[in-house]
């Protein structure tokens, strides 16, 4: 057997044709899924980028592996102490450390640890390369080609275990011009109106209507032709859609191309192909455009198809709750390995070729990055606990239907008490059992906390009070000068 995982950064699953997304983004991610199984509740327990991939390569969340956030000392994993032995826990367990036990080649093709200087991704990986000689924003036509001759090389021999991550659907949406926008004209989802984007406008926080770049419009200088400065019209949201759409399809393409690589080495119907994201992209969810800045459906939900030949029932949908390091231990299971004791990822393998594939009653996820925020998701519901607004003004705790209301615009924690409780209580019990098996009995969220917050909003309050209140919200700047004590 052999396992090809394509790792498509900031993949939302509803932009798939697979899922119902009316624009021919996905065509071979659609046909992987008409072939296996399409997951439509898998979701990242940590969010977003370093913290996502770690949780996922150590089979741990992050309130036991340290790494909530993106700098400080939150954004490295706790050391183990003095039980630590000759090799590391988490280096011992790793995701790809369990195939190198079995006997497995292992490599890996990503700029991620280098980005975040996270080399813990690379334990257990034979091979770790980063060909492009970048540091994250590559586009696919720098990555597939490092892919494909790896493949002419390996792809033919039995048990290797192949990562290929691409970040074109990450902003910024930089896709290459003479690409040309195969959605040029296409409408736009319905949700979205000028009365919606009036209200967007009106709220604070970075990568908002008035600042979709960050805190100020052009923070990173002239933003790129896919995406606006400003987002103001009908127009100007499209121009965001299509921008990020452009990117699925550009990857997708490069999706095909690894499947063709495969096809011709007469291997692709006993290769397993995982395809999945680190975290989704939020389009007006809680108010935020372009980016991933909340423990939210939008920022937190993955796609997930996997197709593994002789396991996964062709067109098989599964709707059960999941965390994505659940899919990592499903897919050691499947390939004859031992889930590792330490982790919490648990698989669902058992079951899955008859479509009874075990799933959990909730989960809980995190954001510590641009928010300090935690959310728990059962049945229909999603309860939000913010210990720091990361600016955006939003409520300590707030609760959403994500069944009638997929897109976040209505809170319902004032009308829905009882739902609440329930989350408040969840969450509570999930905190204190992680502590306890934790390497250190201080919360990492805590840690960022006492640090000044999250990291992408450290030392940005003082100018943005100023441009909340030349840019007529200035009661938001009120309230967010009163809350952080400034």
């Amino acid at each position: 057997m052999r396992l090809l995982y394509i790792d498509i950064d900031t993949l939302r699953p509803d932009h798939l044709g697979c899922s119902g997304y009316p624009r021919d983004t996905s065509p071979n991610i659609d046909a992987l899924a008409a072939e296996g199984t399409r997951f439509t509740n898998v979701y990242a327990s940590d969010v977003p980028c370093l913290p996502s991939r770690t949780a996922l390569v150590t089979g741990t969340f992050g309130i036991r592996n340290g790494v909530v956030n993106h700098g400080g000392v939150a954004a490295d994993l706790r050391p183990e102490g003095p039980d630590r032995g000759f090799t590391s826990r988490f280096a011992r367990q790793s995701w790809p450390a369990v195939f190198y036990d079995l006997g497995w080649h292992t490599a890996s093709f990503s700029s991620f640890p280098l980005r975040h200087s996270a080399p813990w991704w690379n334990s257990g990986f034979m091979q770790a390369m980063n060909l492009m000689r970048n540091s994250g924003g590559e586009m696919a036509h720098e990555v597939t080609p490092g892919a494909l001759e790896w493949l002419r090389q390996w792809g033919e021999r039995d048990n290797w275990f192949l990562h290929v991550h691409y970040w074109d659907p990450h902003t910024p949406y930089n896709t290459p011009l003479d690409y040309g926008n195969p959605f040029d004209g296409d409408p736009i989802p319905g949700w979205i109106n000028d009365e919606v984007i009036a209200h967007h406008r009106s709220l604070p926080g970075p990568h908002t209507a008035q600042e979709p770049w960050g805190f100020t419009p052009d923070e990173h200088g002239p933003p790129p032709a896919r995406q606006p400065w400003d987002i103001s019209t009908i127009d100007d949201v499209r121009r965001t859609f299509d921008g990020y759409d452009v990117g699925i399809r550009y990857a997708d393409d490069a999706v095909g191309e690894l499947l063709d690589q495969l096809a011709g080495l007469g291997v692709l119907d006993e290769t397993a192909v995982l395809v999945s994201s680190d975290h989704g992209e939020a389009f007006g969810e809680l108010g935020v455009y372009a980016d991933h800045q909340a423990a939210d459906q939008a920022t937190c939900r993955l796609p997930a198809v996997l197709r593994w030949p002789g396991e996964t029932p062709p067109g098989a949908v599964d709707d059960g709750l999941h965390y994505h390091l659940d899919v990592a231990a499903t897919v050691v299971e499947l390939a004859g390995g031992s889930v590792p004791d330490d982790w919490n990822g648990a698989s669902f393998a058992t079951g899955l070729s008859q479509g009874r594939a075990p799933a959990r009653d909730h989960l809980v996820v995190s954001q510590g990055a641009w928010a300090c925020q935690r959310g728990v998701r059962w049945g229909d519901r999603l309860y939000l606990r913010t210990f720091h607004d990361g600016y955006h003004g939003w409520n300590d705790e707030m609760l959403f239907d994500v069944a009638a209301d997929p897109h976040e615009q209505h809170d319902l924690a004032t009308t829905d008490t009882g739902s609440v409780s329930d989350g408040r209580a969840l969450l509570e019990h999930w905190t204190d059992e992680n502590l306890e098996t934790s390497y250190s009995p201080v919360d990492p969220m805590q840690t960022v906390l006492d640090e000044g917050g999250p990291f992408h909003t450290r030392g940005r309050l003082a100018e943005y009070l100023q441009r909340l209140r030349t840019t007529g919200r200035g009661e938001w700047a009120d309230l967010l000068a009163d809350r952080h004590r400034f």
